[in-house]
């Protein structure tokens, strides 16, 4: 059983050292295809295609993240120490722990084409336990301080998708946003503001014509004053002058004659 698995190590790590890989030189980018289920310290990964990089942090270059094949959706976040090798090789490499019977082969380490130093997996202690079981050999184990740091850097690597997600919509949202059009605009001479137009003043109703009223015929009073009776006086007074005129004429006439 022991030269089993061993094979199956084999055959295990040549598949993924032949699995042609794009990557960057910061985060070690590198997608792996495997032909059968394989264990990582907090995930079993099923056959298929899987994206591999180094967590995006210049003060811890050992926290690995595991990605679907396209890079979008985050599987799980793997806590590493530093391994050498003597001869760095041109292509991705990837070495296999042994484990017990029944169970997928769990992966040990990995190293990036050209370095020398690689990452190593800590396993949590139950598993750990059940590989050293096997391969007599000590596996690194998680402590209490790297389950916490785990779970920092999985909130961080949600925070920075997160954020990744809105902008990338946002600029999706923009580019097929369709353009506005815009009506064109009529440019109207001024004209002077209407002038109220001027109400007539209403001419005022004639005044009605005064009506005269006829007064009635003055009805007539007795007088009870008695008129001085100046008509008989002034004849008399006549009479007598022209008969004192008369007698002079005669007085004359007499004494011229004598």
């Amino acid at each position: 059983m022991r030269h089993v698995n061993i094979l199956k190590t084999v055959v295990l790590a040549g598949a993924l050292a032949l699995v042609p890989n794009f990557a960057d030189q910061w985060d070690k980018k590198t997608v792996i295809t495997i032909d059968a289920p394989m264990q990582l310290p907090t995930i079993t990964l099923q056959p298929g295609s899987y994206t591999m990089k180094l967590l995006d942090s210049p003060s811890n270059r050992h926290v690995v993240t595991v990605w679907d094949k396209d890079g979008r959706k985050h599987l799980t976040t793997i806590l590493a120490i530093p391994n050498y090798r003597l001869q760095p090789t041109g292509k991705s490499q990837f070495t296999m722990w042994e484990t017990p019977a029944g169970q997928p082969q769990a992966l040990r380490a990995w190293f990036y084409p050209g370095d020398n130093f690689g990452q190593e997996f800590a396993y949590p202690k139950d598993k750990a336990t059940q590989i050293a079981s096997v391969t007599k050999q000590e596996v690194p184990t998680l402590t209490s301080d790297d389950e916490s740091n785990l779970i920092a850097a999985d909130k961080k690597i949600e925070e920075t998708k997160t954020e990744e997600t809105k902008t990338t919509e946002t600029q999706v949202s923009e580019t097929t946003k369709p353009p506005v059009e815009t009506a064109p605009v009529e440019i109207a001479q001024a004209t002077p503001p209407a002038q109220p137009e001027a109400t007539p003043t209403p001419e005022p109703a004639p005044a009605p014509a005064p009506e005269i009223a006829q007064s009635a015929p003055l009805a007539a009073t007795p007088s009870t004053e008695t008129m001085p009776q100046t008509a008989s006086n002034w004849t008399e007074i006549t009479l007598m002058g022209a008969l004192a005129g008369f007698v002079g004429l005669i007085l004359v006439i007499k004494r011229f004659a004598a």
